[in-house]
């Protein structure tokens, strides 16, 4: 393992990026593990465009969120948007990545293509480009387990957007359970999508929906939210204790919670705002 490490960590050395990708969550309903868009040709040219750090024109918009899009989808909409040369490494990537699935050896060639994605197709792309090829890889629990915990933190968020279309059991959930321990709000962001609604325990999941309030992250990154905190007692009081501390810490209680609140437990009755400090309850004069 330790091998494994080494070789990775050198042969992307000359990658290393900084990665302001595009937004992220994941979808529910895609796993079938085909390659997108293989052997497409002809591909129409971006639309209002901008300088990427390959030299490409990208547009001004970014890629829909990767993992609510259906491979085949996210595919045509980033071929459309990538410039001639950002396009023709794409499909040599998904070309590679078709042709050798899995792990090979210390380092597979579609790994590398993982680490190159933000440099080749703009940090705007990064996301989408690496969810294709992983999909393109065919990748299981295991490549992506590898590719999270020896990739980036941009490269870890693509693992958890590919996850809905590529692990259809709960084998994956550990990578969530790291994300979740995180305060990368992107990472948790992309950790509390579909495959999360889908596998994470209650426990699990009632916690993560805490760690997103704790950090700012807006719960409507939360895949099925409406649907698992509809009725759920026990988060309910989690978020009643939570926010109650935070009144007694005369800190504001954010409006996500008073939502996740109200759909846990319709009843609830949410303290009341602190009072600002050096002003008394009640009349509102300097104390």
């Amino acid at each position: 393992m330790t091998h494994r490490h080494t070789t990775r960590n050198t042969s992307r050395a000359a990658h290393t990026e900084t990665d302001r990708d595009a937004q992220s969550q994941l979808d529910p309903g895609n796993s079938t593990p085909a390659r997108a868009g293989a052997g497409r040709k002809g591909f129409g040219g971006p639309d209002r465009a901008s300088t990427s750090p390959s030299g490409d024109t990208a547009p001004a918009t970014l890629t829909p969120p990767s993992a609510l899009t259906p491979p085949s989808a996210l595919y045509r909409h980033l071929v459309a948007r990538l410039g001639e040369s950002a396009r023709a490494w794409l499909e040599q990537a998904l070309t590679e990545a078709a042709a050798q699935p899995g792990i090979h050896g210390p380092i597979s060639t579609w790994e590398l293509r993982i680490a190159e994605a933000g440099r080749r197709c703009g940090p705007e792309h990064a996301d989408a480009a690496r969810v294709l090829i992983l999909h393109a890889a065919r990748a299981g629990a295991d490549a992506l387990s590898r590719v999270y915990f020896q990739g980036t933190a941009a490269e870890r968020r693509a693992v958890l957007h590919a996850l809905p279309h590529l692990v259809a059991g709960p084998e994956a959930v550990p990578l969530v359970e790291d994300a979740l321990r995180t305060n990368d709000t992107r990472l948790l962001a992309a950790a509390v999508g579909p495959y999360a609604a889908r596998h994470l325990s209650p426990h699990l999941w009632r916690h993560a929906v805490l760690k997103c309030l704790f950090t700012g992250v807006a719960v409507d990154e939360v895949t099925d939210l409406d649907r698992r905190a509809r009725g759920d007692g026990e988060l309910a009081r989690m978020l009643a204790d939570h926010a109650a501390e935070r009144t007694a810490a005369g800190r504001a209680v954010p409006q996500d919670l008073y939502r996740v609140l109200t759909l846990s437990d319709p009843t609830a009755t949410p303290p009341a705002p602190a009072a600002e400090p050096g002003v008394r309850g009640g009349d509102g004069k300097e104390s």
